[in-house]
């Protein structure tokens, strides 16, 4: 029978007075990788507790593998390679012991394969876990959720503190397991992380999702702030005929500009004229809330 790996139905939950998700619906196919996007304090640590049953809902419910979280969670978490937003460990352990214990408690948890994620992660596994960094932490969290081969992973947030060779290594990583035929759901706070990695996104603002969108479709209307400098003078009109820049300026040999979507006709234009230096910055995620939903409260 066909079911969905994770579906949410109405899901709410307060505490108190204070509203962490509401009313959220939405569910996550087989195979895919399913972003979480939000800034702090959105409720994406909230959702993630209830996916597990580790928070109980104020109303609403949520499904993985077809099944009600509340009537058997110690089964739908033993299917689940899971990161909670702040990994913790074993002191007297280092690394290595600490999968180890983890793997006891697992079945299919594989130390080989472990060993091999921390490698390509860069973590050195024979460390105490009291001179571990919180970003080699973090990828000994990573390991952990991997080794056992799960059907679905669920990771709050686990790019967290981690450079930019370690975050392509588990860009790769999911991108390998999901041809496995693995799920996996993550959150995030960078955009520029779920439109690269993601399938769909769900898009979380106070407690409220406010569009599922396919990452494809994030990136057809990104914005880009461009600055170029040429070493040549460059006709005031160049760019004129380039339908998706915005905000253009053309002074002493220097542009400026906003690119929405594929920046490709701007770099073909440009390159007819010698640059010398360029930057290119993405927006704030409280800017793209800003200009694609019209939302500013409450965004870092």
């Amino acid at each position: 029978m066909y079911y969905v790996v994770i579906r949410t139905e109405n899901l709410s939950k307060f505490y108190g007075v204070h509203r962490g998700v509401e009313e959220l619906t939405f569910q996550v196919e087989p195979g895919e990788i399913f972003g979480l996007l939000g800034p702090q304090n959105a409720g994406k640590s909230t959702v993630v507790r209830l996916l597990l049953d580790f928070a109980r809902p104020t109303s609403g419910r949520a499904l993985i593998f077809g099944q009600d979280v509340r009537r058997n969670p110690q089964e739908i978490r033993s299917q689940v390679g899971f990161l909670p937003a702040s990994f913790s460990m074993f002191d007297q352990f280092n690394g290595l012991g600490t999968l180890s214990f983890l793997a006891g408690l697992r079945r299919g948890a594989d130390l080989t394969y472990a060993r091999q994620l921390a490698d390509r992660l860069g973590v050195d596994l024979k460390l105490p876990a009291a001179r571990l960094s919180p970003a080699d932490r973090q990828k000994i969290g990573l390991v952990q959720a991997f080794m056992h081969h799960p059907e679905l992973l669920i990771l709050d947030e686990p790019t967290r503190n981690l450079d930019a060779e370690a975050q392509k290594a588990f860009g790769q990583l999911m991108i390998e397991v999901r041809a496995q035929g693995s799920t996996v759901f993550f959150t995030s706070a960078s955009l520029p992380e779920v439109e690269r990695s993601c399938d769909r996104v769900g898009v979380l603002h106070q407690g409220h999702l406010i569009e599922v969108v396919r990452a494809v479709r994030l990136r057809s209307r990104s914005l880009r702030k461009v600055e170029m400098r040429f070493g040549c003078a460059v006709p005031v009109d160049a760019f004129a005929n380039l339908t998706n820049l915005e905000d253009v300026r053309l002074e002493d040999n220097q542009l400026r500009c906003t690119v929405q979507g594929d920046p490709d006709s701007l770099i073909k234009i440009a390159s007819q004229y010698r640059v010398t230096d360029m930057i290119c910055q993405q927006p704030t995620l409280a800017e793209a809330y800003h200009r694609y939903y019209g939302l500013s409260d409450g965004v870092d």
